[in-house]
């Protein structure tokens, strides 16, 4: 008989609906049980490409002994933490302090108030890898619940006074410096890996934000950057993180050479990183960075994109019960499939009879340029092989801040590559997302799935759609799309606003324990630090300024951390790079897609992180456009930089001489 989960709209909850375990949601239901019964909830928080919240699953909850502790001694509380992470942020925080690391699986024990006091991750169902037996875990805390309450209570509160005290403002507030860049680059050269790319031991991540931010600092003329941002950009294509087959990136390599990935398949690795590759081909002009960047936005429209306009969030790392089964092959099936052109690809694409993982092989590819264009067919007959093949499962629910996350790179796309498709793609998302997630008054839904959108937004949704709406407000110059960003900030603004800077929730979100405000970037950039390069940009557009003095209050309250763990504030080191740039604001005013407006634009085109551009005819609904005339008749741009402005002007070639002064 199915359990509670059973109504929700969640796949990955719904995964657990036929769970033995008496599962409920999270919500008022739940711990009103826990607090009638007197017995501390048991929360069990995963997402539904998590391989090993399907072990766990598998081995525990879908045990009858398990479930009958469970359900005898706790209140078993099961949370998507893609449709809430409020709670994820506040109970990983949790079993951080409680144990020193954290992940998903996420098991966290909490009294019936929602305090945690005890936690873990993936805990086996018999003592392994020096871990105790799940079941054992339950039993200890059960009599730890019923003989030592007081001292549970105790430390309960304490905990949540370290959580409550961790997320809120930091002490020191200091002016924005320069140094702040220089020491944040000179740390991200002492760590990096010289022989594989990237940063930290394995598991490694892909760092998209550090990448943009070396990528602005090559951009500003520090010579230690862009051959960091290359090595590692090019490491990752070549290796088994990068589908080569089918393009779009894994999670993450688990080893430190990028060979190896954790299979599944992430909406927002994949909108971070093609926006990176798209920056770095500006840049370089490799052909490779190009070639990678339209293969990921082609994987996300072929195999995330919902029909109706958006992204689902994920692939699974499984496929009929095995992790990667769906990307791995031997030789013989490469034979079968290739005939007299198999040898050619096996050596280029590194499969052996002996296989690089587990026996099979991880496609991986070791050629040049040349040799990757001359393979294209062979990669094209393989990929169609793979699409008879059991296909990993897809979550499909749409979140608005993963989804802002892929509207830029779809308009950033649009802009750098000039295809009209991805323009389109982006606007139908855009317009998905904002007839769809945002309601009457402005505010925004969090989650999208069959067809109903619920959950409040979260400060992330509005500071990652903004900027998304604002990278289409620049690949189309449609007025709309600015007016979108700009209400939306305007809400965030006044429903997440704390002393300094945002919280997560608005401030009529349901009472948790504490109200979170996590400034750490992690796989995806942190709603406050988002918030601040938006605010910035913004500011630009608008003409106003407080946008700009917010945003820099914001980055005053975090810049001691910046330089000393540059990995952990990537966003923030974006923000800061672009408010001490002192950017230019431009205004070509002129229709568009007239010939001397396009040749002022050509002049501002390339990779440009330090400029706001705004263009339009007169009349134009965009702050920075208004009471700008055309001169004589033509096409004119207007350049403004740390409250100065030039001389208005018509030609290309003094448009160029001024922006080199």
């Amino acid at each position: 008989m199915p359990n509670r989960l059973i109504h929700e709209t969640s796949p990955y909850l719904r995964q657990h609906a036929e769970n033995p375990v008496d599962w409920y949601p999270w919500g008022e239901e739940a711990l009103e049980k826990a607090r009638r019964e007197d017995k501390p909830i048991f929360l069990s928080i995963g997402y539904a490409a998590c391989h090993w919240c399907h072990v766990m699953a598998h081995e525990s909850f879908e045990d009858p002994e398990t479930a009958a502790i469970l359900n005898q001694h706790f209140v078993p509380v099961k949370v998507d933490r893609e449709e809430r992470p409020d709670l994820d942020a506040i109970y990983i925080q949790a079993v951080q302090m409680l144990t020193g690391s954290a992940g998903w699986p996420l098991s966290v024990f909490l009294t019936p108030d929602g305090r945690p006091f005890f936690g873990g991750t993936y805990f086996p169902p018999v003592p392994r890898y020096g871990m105790p037996a799940f079941r054992d875990v339950l039993l200890a805390v059960a009599g730890a619940w019923r003989d030592r309450r007081t001292e549970i209570l105790e430390g309960s509160a304490q905990i949540a006074d370290a959580i409550r005290r961790q997320m809120a403002a930091y002490p020191v507030r200091e002016d924005l410096h320069p140094a702040t860049l220089e020491e944040a680059v000179r740390r991200l050269q002492a760590e990096f890996d010289p022989v594989h790319g990237g940063w930290g031991g394995a598991p490694r991540f892909p760092q998209p934000m550090a990448l943009e931010f070396l990528l602005r600092r090559h951009a500003a003329g520090d010579p230690r950057a862009l051959p960091l941002v290359v090595q590692t950009l090019e490491a990752m294509a070549r290796g088994g993180l990068y589908d080569q087959l089918g393009g779009g990136f894994h999670r993450y390599s688990v080893d430190d050479r990028w060979l190896v990935p954790h299979f599944e398949k992430m909406l927002y690795d994949n909108a971070q990183l093609a926006r990176v590759y798209l920056h770095a081909f500006q840049v370089t002009g490799a052909p490779l960075f190009r070639a990678v960047a339209e293969e990921t936005l082609d994987f996300l429209l072929r195999e995330l994109g919902a029909p109706a306009g958006g992204f689902y969030a994920t692939l699974d790392a499984d496929s009929e019960g095995e992790e990667g089964k769906f990307y791995l092959w031997t030789v013989e099936e490469i034979r079968a499939a290739l005939g007299p052109q198999a040898d050619r690809f096996l050596a280029l694409y590194g499969v052996t009879p002996g296989g690089n993982f587990e026996g099979r092989n991880i496609l991986t590819f070791a050629g040049t340029w040349e040799e990757r264009l001359a393979t294209a067919d062979l990669r094209r007959r393989l990929w169609e092989v793979r699409e008879r093949r059991v296909r990993p499962a897809r979550d499909e629910k749409v979140l608005v801040s993963w989804n802002g996350l892929a509207l830029a790179a779809f308009a950033d796309g649009a802009r750098i590559l000039g295809r009209a498709d991805y323009r389109a793609v982006a606007e139908k998302s855009a317009r998905f997302l904002l007839e769809n997630l945002r309601r009457p008054d402005g505010r925004l839904w969090h989650v999208w799935a069959e067809g109903q959108a619920r959950v409040e937004g979260f400060l992330d949704d509005y500071a990652h759609l903004a900027d998304g709406l604002l990278a289409l407000y620049g690949a189309t110059f449609d007025p709309h799309w600015y007016r979108a960003a700009a209400d939306l900030v305007a809400v965030m603004r006044a429903r997440f606003a704390a002393p300094v800077g945002l919280y997560d929730t608005a401030d009529d979100h349901e009472s948790l324990i504490v109200r979170p405000r996590n400034l750490q970037d992690n796989a995806v950039p942190s709603g406050n630090a988002m918030a601040a390069f938006v605010l910035l940009r913004l500011a630009g557009l608008s003409g106003d300024a407080g946008l700009a003095e917010e945003a820099r209050r914001s980055l005053g309250e975090v810049q001691m951390m910046l330089a000393r763990y540059p990995l952990a504030f990537g966003q923030w080191l974006v923000a800061l790079d672009y408010a001490l740039a002192d950017p230019w604001e431009i205004a070509v005013v002129g229709d568009p897609e007239a010939e001397d407006t396009r040749a002022l634009l050509e002049v501002l085109s390339g990779y440009r992180p330090h400029q706001v551009l705004a263009v339009g005819p007169p009349g134009t609904p965009v702050p920075l456009l208004a009471d700008r005339p055309l001169v004589e008749g033509r096409a004119t741009a207007y350049l403004c930089r740390g409250g100065v402005c030039r001389e208005p002007v018509t030609g290309p070639e003094r448009l160029r001489e001024l922006l080199t002064r």
